[in-house]
């Protein structure tokens, strides 16, 4: 059997930056390459284990060698390091005259990119073992476009990758037949959809490489039209498929290079000034947010109506991964288009899942086969009784601790805490690989409360208070409340794509149902979520609606809760009221009355 390692991140990028360009807004120091670095295992068996560094150092997004997540991988799947056969990075620079134009590009290649600089970071965390001649290096997009078809169960698909930027594309296409992968179109970052999306979450005083789905939930509030005069400068649609970004072009130092600063000067000359991160926001911001997932939406259909044309991209499948598949609002808008029949969005498609897309392409590529469709991404740790109940020995008091209890009884106590008005933390089985929470780390509440919402983004989350909250429905009666197609609740497994509400209950679950109608859905299905599952039927069955809101484990500024510890932790310093943990349920005495 063949073990491949993926790994994702550049360990030394923002090292770099910081030093070569001291002075630097956090902002601006989050623009360097190799973020969300993460570690995979697959096999012949297929993904066997998976998990960001985030989850373990605690910052959230982090770029750093993924030793911790490394550790956790062979962990779970039981294996040694002498047991891998391949370690597959999903980046693959090499020299070129690019790099030699300016010093800034010069040092970028010498100490970040180049391929001994990977190898000497794997001797420095693994010293004694032979990973650095195991090392294979993956292109950005291939090891994008990798994660998403071998995982799709397409025999034949069409393959979107749009991201920030890969080695020398932003955006590429590709056709995916059998066991066979090959790039039919490159676009250069000098279009690229993710940095004019994260370009302008920057200009909003947003966090760029982290807030973009903060933009894409206040576009709804804005008009597009207030702007439209813009659009051919943010990105223009040409025959033939063809991209040309005018605003891109406006950092022409090496230092706007690095900051974007060219480009917000020309947005403050097109929409006024930026937004300082601590001002309020004005009905401008949400009207420029419009304006670009507008565009954004526009220049995604543009080239897929293109890639048709191409020989071997007319395929009415389409597989999509790289971090702007996680707009699922897009997503949405692709899935509606009419261009497609079936499509299939890698969970984890950020540079987290390019671990998991390096090591599928190494592994298809010395044991050649179809694609097989993945199940829900669980590939994460989890935790047994008796650390459970270590987690708990430290919890002070003030809380009541119900152990050993059946599962029915589970069920029934948490769906009463929900239809009594109470917030829940739900932690079970192994953990999510990707961002979003898919009810093994999950805060949930009734999405009939009126001011939940509110009373989330205000109190638990601390967040701003348009962001919205997305539903869990069980698969069976998800399109009763949804606009979702027989035969499409497989799209919305993973909440990466939005669908409207129906008319009917936009007033019943007021807390999931966005500005526009929308909400970001997760179709729970019994036979990959079953305890998940059950309580949703059973809180449908107490109270009326199969569906809970559904929203990460975790605070602000906190990457998704890991282990037993740290969920007890966050539940015991937050105002959750409960926690439910394994086959425990923890309540405060507030909680036990039902509600806030």
């Amino acid at each position: 059997m063949v073990l491949v390692l993926g790994i994702s991140g550049l360990d030394r990028a923002q090292a770099v930056k910081r030093e070569l360009l001291p002075g630097l807004d956090s902002r601006e120091l989050r623009l360097v390459q190799g973020l969300d670095s993460a570690a995979a295992l697959v096999g012949e068996d297929g993904v066997l284990a998976a998990s960001a560094q985030e989850r373990h150092d605690g910052d959230k997004g982090t770029g750093a060698f993924p030793v911790d997540a490394i550790a956790a991988c062979l962990r779970m799947a039981g294996v040694t390091p002498d047991e891998v056969d391949v370690v597959a990075h999903g980046f693959r620079y090499e020299p070129s005259a690019a790099f030699e134009r300016d010093a800034l590009t010069r040092r970028w290649f010498r100490e970040v990119y180049a391929e001994e600089v990977q190898r000497e970071v794997l001797r420095e965390h693994f010293p004694g073992r032979d990973w650095e001649r195991k090392l294979v290096r993956v292109p950005h997009h291939l090891a994008h476009a990798a994660s998403a078809y071998w995982l799709s169960g397409f025999d034949e698909a069409t393959v979107l990758v749009a991201d920030g930027m890969g080695e020398t594309e932003a955006t590429s296409v590709h056709a995916g037949a059998g066991s066979g992968l090959r790039t039919l179109r490159r676009y250069p970052i000098g279009v690229s959809l993710g940095i004019l999306y994260s370009v302008v979450t920057q200009y909003l005083g947003f966090l760029p490489g982290m807030d973009e789905y903060k933009v894409m939930g206040l576009a709804p509030y804005g008009d597009p039209a207030r702007f439209a005069a813009a659009d051919g400068e943010l990105m223009r649609r040409l025959p033939d498929g063809v991209l040309r970004s005018p605003l891109l072009a406006h950092d022409r130092t090496p230092l706007e290079r690095e900051t974007h600063r060219g480009v917000i000067r020309r947005l403050e000359e097109l929409f006024g000034p930026a937004r300082h991160p601590q001002a309020p926001l004005e009905q401008r911001h949400m009207d420029v947010a419009a304006t670009v997932q507008r565009a954004l939406e526009e220049s995604l259909l543009h080239v897929l109506r293109a890639a048709r044309e191409l020989p071997g991209g007319g395929s009415r499948r389409l597989c999509m991964a790289g971090g702007v598949a996680l707009n699922c609002t897009a997503n949405g808008v692709i899935a509606r288009s009419g261009l497609v029949d079936e499509m299939f969005v890698q969970p984890a498609s950020g540079d987290d899942g390019s671990a998991l897309g390096a090591a599928l392409w190494e592994l298809r590529r010395r044991r050649p086969a179809a694609p097989r469709a993945m199940t829900m991404p669980y590939w994460g740790e989890g935790f047994g009784p008796g650390e459970i109940a270590a987690a708990l020995a430290g919890l002070g008091p003030g809380f009541e601790v119900r152990s050993a209890l059946a599962r029915d009884e589970l069920l029934a106590r948490v769906s009463a805490l929900l239809g009594g008005g109470s917030v829940v933390s739900w932690f079970q089985g192994r953990m999510e690989f990707g961002p979003r929470a898919l009810g093994h780390r999950s805060i949930l509440a009734d999405p009939r409360v009126p001011g939940m919402r509110a009373h989330l983004n205000a109190v638990v989350k601390q967040r701003e208070e348009f962001r919205p909250f997305a539903p869990a429905v069980t698969a069976e009666r998800a399109g009763e409340f949804f606009e979702i197609a027989p035969g499409q609740e497989g799209l919305y497994r993973h909440m990466l794509c939005v669908a409207q509400v129906r008319e009917k209950y936009r007033e019943v679950l007021p807390s999931i149902t966005h500005v526009d109608g929308s909400a970001r859905v997760q179709v729970v299905d019994r036979a990959q979520s079953p305890l998940f599952w059950e309580l949703i039927r059973r809180f449908g069955d107490d109270h009326g609606t199969p569906v809970v809101l559904n929203t990460s484990f975790n605070l602000r500024g906190q990457p998704i809760v890991r282990t037993p510890r740290e969920a007890v932790e966050t539940f015991a310093r937050s105002p959750l009221d409960a926690l439910a943990i394994g086959d425990v349920l923890v309540t405060r005495a507030r909680a036990e009355g039902g509600g806030r």
